[in-house]
C-alpha cells in the first residue's frame, strides 16, 4: 500500500522550486509531459509512483501537489510552458484573485492566509480524501519573502491542528547573508517564519541561498548563477531524499521512518544536507572517481553542504547517507569502517550514533553520469550559527525600530509587538538547545531547578520511542515547545 505525500508549494520561490522537482520525478519515473508514462515495461513495476503522483481516469499521472501564491505570475508562467502545462490538475491551483502579493511583508502574507485558507484547506481536504493511506505533507518555500514566508507559516499551523497525526517535512530556502538583502524587511520575515518552523514541522530540511550560490560558483564553475542552477540543485536534493520512498528497499522506506533516525529530540529537527557529485544543467563538478568510500568522504566535507556553517565546531546528532547506484554492501562496510578510523565524524556524548546508511536504486529511465552518486541528510548542532546570524540581522533593525510600520498596519501588530518577541524567544531557546545539546550533561540539562516542578522530563529511552509515533510527537511538540509557557524552558525539550 502506497504511503502517499502531498506537496504545497507556495509562493514564488516554493512554485520554481516545485516546478523543478515534478520535472525530475518526471523524468526519474518515465513520465511525459502529459502525464503518460513513455515505457510502461521499462522498471516492470519496481517504483512507487502512487507516492507522488496519482492515476487519472485517463491513465496519464497527477502530481499530489497543491501550487498556492498570492500573485499570479509564476504560477501563469508554469500553466503556459509549452512542456508541461497538461501535468497539474487545474482544480489544485490557488492564486490570490485579487492579486496583489504579499508586498515582501510576512504580516500581509499571514493576514491574507487567514482570510482565504478555508479555500486552499477545501483543496488540500479533497486530495488526502483521495489518498488510501496519507502518510504526511511536504511544504517548499522561502523564509524571507511575503507570501512563502507569511502565507506558508498560516498553512503550517493549519495543518498541525487539522492533521495532528500527519508528518509536516518543509524544504525551506533560507535568505542570502553576505549580500544586502533584496527585501529591507527580511530579518521580520525570518524570525517570525522561523518561529513557526519550529512549533509547528516535524523535520526542516535548511536550504541557505548563501551556500547553494557558493556551490554554483565553485564546484560547478558558473560564474554567474540564476535562481534556475540553485533551484535544480534544491530539486536534485528532494529528489534523492524521497528515492527510498519512490524506490524502496528493506529499510527506510516511508517518511516516519527516515525523520525518526534523523529527529532525536522534537525541537532538533532542521536538517542539513550534502549532495556528490553534483550535476545541473549539463554543468558537472569535476569528480572522475565515485566508489562508496570517495562518495561518502566527500558527503562530509564542508564545501558540499548546502547550508553555510561548518562542522568541525559542535557535534552531528544523526547522519543518513542515501547511496544511489550499484553498490556491493561489502563496501558500505569498509567505508564506514573507515571512516571511524579516521574519525571524521564527531557524534553527540551523551547516546548512540552513528552514520546510517540507506541503499536505493537508481531510475533505470535516465542515464546517469556517475556510477555512485550520495545524498547526506544530517543533525548538527552547529546550525544554530545559521539562527544566531538571522537574530543578529533582526536584532539590528529592531533596535532601530526601522520598517516596523509596515507590521503595524495589519491586525497582528496593531496593538503590541509581542509576537517578534515571541518569536525571537522561540529562535533562542532553539539555539540554546543546540548548544547544550552537544555536551555530556545534556540528559540532564532540561531538568527543573530546585523548587520548580518537575514536569515533562522524560527520560532518553521514553523520549526516543515517541518519535516513532507521528502522533506522539506531534503532541509532545505542541505542549512542550510553547515559549510563552514560563516553565517550557526548564523541561527536558527546552
Amino acid at each position: 500500500m502506497p504511503r502517499e505525500i502531498i506537496t504545497l508549494q507556495v509562493g514564488q520561490c516554493g512554485n520554481q522550486i516545485g516546478s523543478a522537482f515534478w520535472e525530475r520525478l518526471c523524468n526519474e519515473h518515465g513520465i511525459g509531459p502529459d502525464g503518460i508514462v513513455l515505457d510502461p515495461a521499462a522498471d516492470e513495476g519496481n517504483d512507487r509512483k502512487d507516492v507522488f503522483f496519482y492515476q487519472a481516469d485517463d491513465e496519464h499521472y497527477v502530481p499530489r501537489a497543491l501550487l498556492i501564491d498570492l500573485e499570479p505570475r509564476v504560477i501563469e508562467g508554469m500553466q503556459n510552458d509549452a512542456k508541461f502545462r497538461s501535468l497539474w490538475n487545474p482544480e489544485n491551483i490557488y492564486v490570490y484573485p485579487k492579486g496583489g502579493g504579499a508586498g515582501n511583508n510576512w504580516a500581509c502574507g499571514h493576514q491574507l492566509g487567514s482570510e482565504v485558507y478555508e479555500t486552499v484547506l477545501e483543496m488540500l481536504e479533497r486530495e488526502a480524501d483521495g489518498s488510501d493511506s496519507l502518510e504526511g505533507f511536504v511544504l517548499t518555500h522561502s523564509i524571507a519573502g511575503g507570501t512563502g514566508s507569511g502565507f506558508g507559516s498560516y498553512l503550517l499551523e493549519q495543518l498541525h491542528d487539522r492533521y495532528p497525526k500527519k508528518l509536516i517535512q518543509t524544504y525551506s530556502v533560507f535568505p542570502n547573508q553576505s549580500q544586502h538583502a533584496d527585501v529591507v524587511v527580511q530579518p521580520y520575515n525570518s524570525v517570525l517564519a522561523l518561529k513557526r518552523l519550529i512549533l509547528d514541522a516535524d523535520a526542516v530540511v535548511v536550504l541557505d541561498n548563501t551556500a547553494l550560490n557558493r556551490i554554483c560558483e565553485e564546484r560547478l564553475e558558473l560564474k554567474d548563477p540564476s535562481f534556475n542552477h540553485t533551484n535544480a540543485l534544491i530539486s536534485n536534493v528532494m529528489a534523492a531524499s524521497t528515492t527510498t520512498l519512490r524506490y524502496p528497499g528493506y529499510m527506510n522506506n516511508d517518511l516516519v521512518g527516515l525523520v525518526a533516525s534523523l529527529v532525536p529530540t522534537p525541537r532538533c529537527h532542521f536538517l542539513m544536507t550534502g549532495y556528490t557529485p553534483l550535476t545541473v544543467q549539463n554543468h558537472t563538478s569535476r569528480i572522475r572517481k565515485t566508489s562508496v568510500l570517495d562518495v561518502m568522504r566527500r558527503l562530509l566535507q564542508t564545501k558540499n553542504l548546502m547550508v553555510s556553517c561548518g562542522t568541525k565546531q559542535g557535534v552531528y546528532l544523526s547522519i543518513l547517507n542515501i547511496i544511489q547506484g550499484d553498490v556491493d554492501p561489502t563496501d558500505v562496510h569498509k567505508a564506514l569502517q573507515r571512516i571511524r578510523e579516521k574519525k571524521i565524524v564527531k557524534f553527540i556524548p551523551w547516546g548512540p550514533a552513528s552514520i546510517q546508511v540507506a541503499l536505493s536504486r537508481q531510475s533505470p529511465y535516465i542515464q546517469h553520469p556517475h556510477r555512485v552518486s550520495g545524498l547526506m541528510l544530517a543533525n548538527h548542532s552547529n546550525i544554530a550559527t545559521l539562527f544566531k546570524r538571522i537574530l543578529k540581522s533582526y536584532n539590528d533593525l529592531k533596535r532601530r525600530n526601522a520598517f516596523l510600520d509596515n507590521f503595524t498596519k495589519f491586525a497582528m501588530f496593531e496593538n503590541d509587538l509581542r509576537e517578534f518577541d515571541d518569536s525571537k524567544e522561540t529562535i533562542q531557546n532553539l539555539i540554546n538547545e543546540y548548544t547544550a545539546i552537544a555536551k555530556p550533561n545534556y540528559i540532564n540539562w532540561g531538568k527543573a531547578p530546585q523548587g520548580l516542578p518537575q514536569r515533562n522530563n522524560q527520560n532518553l529511552s521514553q523520549f526516543s520511542s515517541s518519535l516513532l509515533s507521528s502522533s506522539q510527537m506531534k503532541k509532545t511538540t505542541r505542549s512542550n515547545n510553547d515559549p510563552r509557557d514560563p516553565l517550557s524552558k526548564h523541561s527536558f525539550l527546552g
